[in-house]
């Protein structure tokens, strides 16, 4: 290779690597070093350069100059020294100079070889270092590829890992469309070195705060957040500034702040603005009582019983809010629940008058029927445990819709809890 060649070879992969072209030189250097240590031993002293100027590499085989030589490989005599350097003295290192080609086919490969792992060593180390402090914030990418550990993002000159499990269920990905995902994990030198997540909750957070300028300011804090990936998620806001609208920031003049979040969300469905996942605002207060009355949105609460030993919410709803405010598969109340941290018990206005009853609150806790099941009897007049334990089997089990054996469970119960 000419000199000029070497130097935008150098060059070249410095650039596209984006490594300086220091970190390159070394690599080689040392590449070279450990291939002249393989061909003339691990005790040999070896020196190389890189002359940036002539764009040249050169090679040296330290040695001792001594008076009698009783290792070659170490020692030169002072006649054969002052061949190369007249002024050399006994005691004095003299550079033996070795040719790059002299190293031999094998040494070449080893050369290359190490050059390569090096280069990619420092390449890792440049990661990490751009990377490590975007540790919980969001990054954006082309869908490069996938593999059995999930989809592979291309961040630039980095690569990051969404895994399946940090994946949006039902979530469809597509090569070469750009999507936004949180950093979780970036490792030194592991492979691949950072890990995103899509599903985490801390992901709609991020999306907020890159999109609502208020909350960048801190004049609207996110107070708490809970999500179920695909389906929905609840964002509790409060306002430092009386004059601003917390909740109204974070959705915008006719949904536009709340629209863009909601797009990068759906993936999916977003051409047809049909967002499988929903999103929530509601405005945080400390009192976990006026909290759960927010939480609970879309639905209304009409009564709250707070259980601060066991911190416990009982919430009392309209009858015809109580599925509303459980949601579908319990899937609101139990968002809810995450938002205030506290456990959130839902009753209609109907069960919780029942259970105003003491005769019926027995009958539920003598039997262990649900209060919903109980309910039945309790429409059909049967509302304490005398009334229970005189009313036929059959009858009951078409009631609760329990099997027989389950039916003569609870009667057995009543009866039992009748005769103690």
């Amino acid at each position: 290779m000419q000199q000029s060649e070497l130097k935008k070879v150098i060059e070249a992969l410095s650039k596209e690597k984006g490594l300086s072209k220091e970190i390159v030189v070394e690599a080689l250097l040392e590449g070279i070093k450990t291939a002249a240590k393989k061909k003339f031993g691990n005790k040999a002293k070896i020196e190389v350069r890189y002359d940036e100027d002539q764009g040249v590499i050169e090679i040296y085989k330290l040695k001792e100059v001594v008076d009698k030589v009783e290792n070659p490989e170490l020692e030169i005599s002072l006649d054969e020294a002052r061949k190369m350097a007249p002024d050399v003295r006994i005691g004095d290192i003299i550079g033996e100079k070795i040719e790059l080609k002299d190293l031999g086919r094998i040494a070449a490969q080893i050369v290359k070889q190490l050059f390569s792992q090096r280069l990619r060593l420092a390449e890792k180390q440049l990661i990490y270092e751009e990377y490590k402090h975007k540790l919980g914030d969001i990054v954006s990418g082309y869908v490069h590829r996938f593999d059995k550990r999930g989809v592979i993002l291309s961040l630039g000159r980095a690569e990051a890992l969404l895994p399946e499990e940090e994946q949006v269920p039902g979530e469809k990905y597509i090569r070469s469309h750009r999507i936004k995902a949180l950093v979780i994990e970036v490792y030194r030198q592991q492979e691949p070195q950072i890990v995103v997540s899509r599903s985490h909750p801390a992901f709609v957070k991020k999306l907020f705060e890159k999109e609502v300028p208020e909350i960048q300011e801190g004049i609207v804090k996110i107070m708490a957040i809970a999500r179920e990936p695909g389906s929905r998620t609840k964002i509790a806001v409060t306002s430092t500034n009386p004059n601003v609208d917390p909740v109204g920031a974070c959705i915008g003049v006719r949904g536009s702040r709340i629209s863009v979040i909601l797009e990068e969300l759906n993936l999916t469905t977003r051409d047809k603005r049909e967002y499988r996942e929903k999103i929530d605002v509601v405005l945080w207060d400390e009192d976990p009582a006026k909290f759960v009355y927010n939480a609970l949105a879309p639905a209304e609460c009409t009564k709250v019983i707070v259980d601060e030993e066991n911190r416990t919410l009982e919430v009392v709803v309209p009858d015809d809010q109580l599925s509303l405010a459980i949601g579908k598969k319990g899937e609101n109340v139990r968002l809810a629940s995450k938002l205030v941290g506290w456990r959130i018990d839902i009753l209609s206005e109907t069960q919780y008058l029942r259970r105003q009853e003491p005769e019926f609150l027995k009958l539920l806790q003598v039997t262990g029927l649900s209060d919903e099941v109980a309910g039945y009897l309790y429409e059909a007049g049967i509302k304490d445990l005398k009334t229970l334990a005189e009313t036929p089997v059959e009858k009951v089990a078409e009631l609760t819709k329990l099997s027989q054996e389950e039916a003569e469970e609870v009667i057995k119960k009543a009866k039992q809890a009748l005769s103690e």
